[in-house]
């Protein structure tokens, strides 16, 4: 069983039933030359990769042979090397390679995300920086996305435009000050979690100042975020505002951010710079 929680059993069935129904169309042409007979299969991961991606493997088989019998080798979130069988399966031939495509498009695509939100967070691993995604997700995916950046060891920033506040300059703009801008915020949506951008050490103080969940240094360059930090961590722990960083963040720059004293590192090409993971589904019994 996995560790980390999936989107709800419904979300899964439906992504799965997009993906069939494109696939699919009024029927597999292919698969219907072949036996409609019992047979075994097995899933291959030809590169090392953190796997990710079992609910819809599973859902888009069993959408086609409620009967098959899929046996993992592997959890979710396990670190694989290249050649590893994940999996094996036993059911109708017709509907193994009918879910085929639509099966490895998720493992895949999951598998990616997980992979590369794992090799960002091995990379601050040591200081107190959290690896964050963004809501820049495949359109569709983004439960998926971000259920993804989970099990590669990120955290989720915000789900959507709904579940957290974050103020940017527009809303800057029209309030007239960061200040208006927080108090605006508040009044209205007291309950959700609060973010402000900031865009100069100025604005940095003044949010600090009048109190947030979070706030966001976009593009300070490095001696702006050093005195990000020193005034941030001015403040008593149990008022300390955490700081996160988004901009100019690659592997280049990762550790250095993370050294300078940060809570959060922001990165949107965990889940839009997506290089699917290598993996086949294979008809027979697996190699000895």
């Amino acid at each position: 069983m996995s560790a980390f929680a999936p989107p709800p059993a419904e979300a899964v069935a439906q992504d799965v039933a997009l993906a069939l129904a494109e696939d699919l169309g009024d029927g597999d042409v292919t698969a219907a030359l072949l036996p409609d007979v019992a047979d075994d299969a097995y899933l291959l991961c030809k590169e090392d990769a953190v796997v990710c991606g079992r609910p819809w493997f599973d859902a888009c088989h069993r959408a086609l042979d409620p009967l098959v019998r899929i046996d993992w080798r592997v959890d979710e979130g396990d670190r694989v090397k290249a050649g590893t069988v994940l999996a094996t399966l036993h059911g109708r031939a017709r509907a193994l390679v009918s879910a085929e495509r639509a099966s490895l498009n998720f493992m895949q695509t999951l598998s990616g995300t997980a992979t590369t939100t794992a090799t960002y967070v091995e990379a601050v691993r040591g200081t107190a920086a959290k690896i964050l995604d963004t809501r820049k997700t495949l359109p569709g995916l983004r439960q998926a996305q971000k259920y993804a950046v989970r099990v590669g060891g990120g955290v989720n920033h915000r789900i959507g435009l709904f579940d957290a506040v974050m103020l940017k300059e527009n809303h800057v703009r029209a309030a007239g000050s960061i200040a208006a801008a927080i108090r605006a915020a508040r009044s209205m949506h007291p309950a959700l979690p609060l973010i402000v951008e900031v865009e100069s050490i100025a604005q940095l103080r003044e949010a600090l100042h009048e109190g947030c969940d979070r706030i966001l240094i976009d593009d300070f360059d490095a001696a702006m975020r050093r005195e990000a930090v020193r005034i941030a961590h001015e403040a008593p722990v149990a008022r300390r505002i955490p700081l996160e960083v988004s901009g100019g963040v690659d592997m280049q720059t990762l550790r250095a951010i993370a050294e300078d004293g940060v809570d959060c590192i922001s990165i949107g090409g965990l889940t839009k710079h997506v290089r699917a993971i290598d993996l086949s589904l294979k008809l027979g019994p697996p190699p000895a």
